[in-house]
Order: C-alpha cells, then sequence, then structure tokens
C-alpha cells in the first residue's frame, strides 16, 4: 500500500483541534503578524525607502510597493515554518499529544497531513492580515490583491512540509537553530523580499532562484502590482512541485521516526 494511501478525511480532525487550541490565545496569534509589516513599512518602505531607486522593470514603483508583497511572503513561510517545526515538535515530543492521535481511529500519516494543514492555515491567516495592512497604505492594486492569501496558502502548504522534514530529524528542540540559520535566514535575505534579484552576482542569483521563497516572492508581488507575466506560472509550477515532494518526504520520515 502506497505510502499517502494512509492519508483519510480524518486529518482534518487533528486541524479542527489545532484551530480550536489556536483561538483560545487568538489575541496574542493575530497582534504580531499585523504589528510586524507596520513597523518594517514604517521603517524600510517609509524611511529607508526614500533613499532607494529600483532598476527595471520596477523604475516607476515606490520602494514600499516593491517592499510589501515580500512582507507577506515572509509572514507566509514564517507562519508555516514555526507552526510546524516547535509547535509540532512540543506536541509530539513534550505533549505526547501525536501519541494519544495515534491511539484513535487516526493514521499516522492522517496526523502529519492534519499538522500540515494547520501549518498552511496560519500562513494564510498570516497572509491575509498582512494584505490587509498593504491594503491599508495603498500598496496593492485589486483584483490581483485578492489572490495574494490563496498563494500563501500553498506557500504554507510547501513550507510546512519542508518544517516537517526537519521535526522528523532533529534530536531536539535546540537543534531547530541550524535550520533557521542555514534555510530560513539566507530565504529572508536573498530571495528577492527586500531587493530585486537582478543586482545580485550571477551565482548568488542562481542559488535564490532555488528558494521557494523566491518563486512565493515573485508571485505575490505580480499579483500586487498588477504585473504578471509567464515566469508566474512557473514559479506556480516550481512551488507545487516543491509542495509534493516535501509532503511525501515529511510523512515518510515522521512515520519513521514515530514507529521506531
Amino acid at each position: 500500500m502506497s505510502l499517502l494511501e494512509n492519508v483519510s478525511l480524518r486529518a482534518w480532525t487533528v486541524w479542527q483541534r489545532n484551530r480550536d487550541v489556536f483561538f483560545v490565545t487568538w489575541k496574542t496569534n493575530f497582534l504580531p503578524p499585523f504589528l510586524e509589516p507596520v513597523l518594517y513599512l514604517l521603517a524600510m518602505g517609509f524611511g529607508f525607502g526614500i533613499l532607494v531607486t529600483l532598476p527595471d522593470p520596477y523604475k516607476n514603483v515606490s520602494y514600499a510597493q516593491f517592499l510589501a508583497p515580500g512582507l507577506v511572503a515572509i509572514s507566509a513561510m514564517y507562519g508555516a515554518f514555526f507552526e510546524c517545526t516547535y509547535g509540532s515538535f512540543v506536541r509530539m515530543h513534550y505533549q505526547k499529544t501525536y501519541d494519544a492521535m495515534v491511539a484513535t481511529p487516526l493514521t499516522i500519516e492522517d496526523v502529519i497531513t492534519g499538522e500540515i494543514l494547520w501549518g498552511a492555515t496560519k500562513s494564510f491567516i498570516n497572509g491575509t492580515i498582512v494584505m490587509l495592512v498593504i491594503a491599508m497604505f495603498g500598496l496593492a492594486s485589486f483584483p490581483g490583491l485578492l489572490l495574494i492569501p490563496f498563494i500563501a496558502l500553498l506557500a504554507g502548504l510547501a513550507f510546512g512540509s519542508i518544517a516537517m522534514i526537519f521535526t522528523a530529524l532533529v534530536p531536539n528542540i535546540d537543534s531547530f537553530n541550524y535550520p533557521f540559520f542555514l534555510f530560513i535566514t539566507p530565504m529572508f535575505l536573498f530571495s528577492g523580499t527586500f531587493f530585486p534579484l537582478d543586482v545580485l552576482p550571477g551565482w548568488v542569483r542562481d542559488v535564490a532562484l532555488g528558494f521557494p521563497l523566491t518563486h512565493v516572492a515573485s508571485m505575490m508581488r505580480d499579483l500586487s502590482l498588477g504585473m504578471l507575466s509567464w515566469s508566474a506560472l512557473y514559479s506556480l509550477v516550481y512551488l507545487l512541485v516543491i509542495t509534493l515532494v516535501a509532503f511525501y518526504g515529511a510523512v515518510w520520515l515522521m512515520r519513521r521516526r514515530l514507529v521506531s
């Protein structure tokens, strides 16, 4: 039997459990995603941004307009990655929530799928909040703006799956410092979120094109600025492939860890 054939609709009960816990502390969950982009926009978009002149094809775009969709992409990445690393590890290792779940009709594959779906939901929530912030500042245009949360949802599936791979591999919670320093931080800095990739040296740009966040930021910026091109389709296909590969890897590695 294929590994993914063990995934059933019962995975949604895991999602519902995490949703219920989330809404118990909803105030602390909603406030940071709202305040952080405001601070970035004020300090970098409207502050530092007056010193920046962007190259083509963004010559007629303000730096704040360029930065805003990058902030949505970053927020989506963090939403799923934090949830499916620290959050999932705590539920698995310290709270023993996974042990309780698999004692029910839920399979291990259901549990991992539900966790990734919840991570994607956190990305959707964060992306929607930041989208509303940039809309409030008039930094994005309709109708493309309305599609941004759905790109955030897809990004959440990708980053949630990748995060679960790390969760399956780390020996302890402190070891998450490695993926955050070696994987998340380079993407945060070099995925076209703060400046166009064209200004980077050729080899750095080639590496950056392999980052999932590069393609998420690119699609969100195209939608935000009404500058859709065929490159957006390439980014979408790339993200879908990364999501499918990472999801299968996450389920396989987590099953191996939990049954060992």
